[in-house]
């Protein structure tokens, strides 16, 4: 599919892996992820809430990979696959109860911001350290090899991670073990700060996985068509052969790093500019639904203004909750918990005023 939505004849052989139904799903999606984006960075922004990372640019990598997986599928993510969480079934509420650590976040406000996990929706909760994800879903990979469970786990990771040892620990792993583990890696173009030029001089991620003996691909991360098709295979393939297979999707990141950073001291404001126009996902899928009669402008302009006033709302609601219990800051650690850990939950209820537990 080109930057205005057309797809060639190499492409057509492709188009109908992904059902109609689907590929406005997978849009509307898209779009929700970028609107829920915008609404809670500028929530940080006006001090609302700590920290919070956009997903802009990289939408179709990550909602038309989560399409192509199966719902009891595991995932493991870093922390740009809201996308993924949406498409699950993943609330606006339950976002904004986690980015604002409210009592009704299964976290317990312990997390920061866009760390989110959901046992029911088979994702595994998100966190800070860079590639830790990876050794994790090899292992849970491998594990469903032993049971014969027919299915895969999904880890994704931006380029940056490869730099991890995490992740050469994890492919190597995965490929002695030969376990049916996918590996997304979402190749945006910077590490933080730190250029894809600057990261390595070989051919990009993709032939790290040839070196380690796993069958890779590279894909155009902003074409959802194409990430949904080679992320149906893959799978599949990992299935098939209980063996991993990584998937390198070439993508931009059009937002900053995170709430913390400031891209425009390093890249030019041109840059991204241009590259953000001329590599939009949502753009280009739009284009493409268009001109295919599977979406009007209408129904994109009521769907927007619909969503957005459901993110208002849930932030909004989010806001009014009440925060978690100090009683609970002990738990979900120790089946028993220990004499030291209770004298300080002691201290710190008799700060508040409250005499007992």
């Amino acid at each position: 599919m080109d930057e205005k939505g057309k797809i060639d004849k190499t492409g057509r052989r492709f188009e109908n892996v992904m059902p109609a139904k689907t590929r406005k799903e997978v849009y509307k999606t898209m779009v929700r992820t970028s609107i829920m984006d915008d609404i809670f960075y500028l929530a940080q922004r006006q001090g609302r809430i700590s920290f919070y990372m956009t997903c802009s640019g990289e939408e179709a990598s990550v909602v038309a990979s989560a399409a192509a997986l199966k719902p009891s599928d595991q995932v493991f993510a870093q922390y740009r696959e809201q996308g993924l969480f949406l498409w699950r079934g993943f609330g606006l509420d339950e976002v904004a109860n986690q980015c604002c650590s409210t009592a009704k976040d299964p976290g317990k406000g312990r997390q920061m911001p866009v760390h989110y996990g959901s046992k029911e929706l088979h994702v595994h909760t998100i966190s800070s350290p860079l590639g830790t994800q990876l050794p994790h879903a090899v292992g849970a990979a491998y594990h469903m090899k032993l049971k014969e469970e027919k299915q895969v786990a999904a880890c994704y990771f931006g380029e940056g991670a490869s730099s991890e040892g995490d992740f050469h620990a994890a492919l190597n792993f995965a490929s002695t073990l030969q376990c049916p583990v996918l590996f997304l890696c979402r190749n945006n173009g910077y590490a933080i700060s730190t250029p894809t030029e600057e990261q390595y001089h070989g051919d990009g991620v993709l032939s790290r996985g040839q070196g380690y003996g796993i069958d890779a691909l590279r894909v155009d991360g902003n074409d959802a068509i194409a990430v949904y098709a080679a992320v149906s295979d893959a799978r599949s393939k990992c299935l098939s052969t209980q063996s991993p297979v990584l998937l390198e999707l070439v993508t931009y990141r059009s937002g900053h790093h995170s709430t913390s950073d400031d891209s425009t001291r390093y890249r030019d404001p041109d840059e991204l500019q241009t590259a953000g126009y001329q590599l939009s996902a949502i753009d280009r899928f739009r284009a493409y639904l268009y001109s295919s009669k599977l979406w009007t402008a209408q129904e994109d302009r009521e769907f927007r203004d619909n969503t957005r006033a459901e993110c208002l709302d849930a932030l909004e609601g989010a806001e009014r909750e009440r925060k978690p219990s100090v009683t609970d800051m002990m738990s979900d650690v120790y089946q028993t918990v220990p004499k030291h850990l209770h004298e300080q939950q002691y201290a710190a209820l008799r700060q508040r005023g409250v005499d007992d537990l």
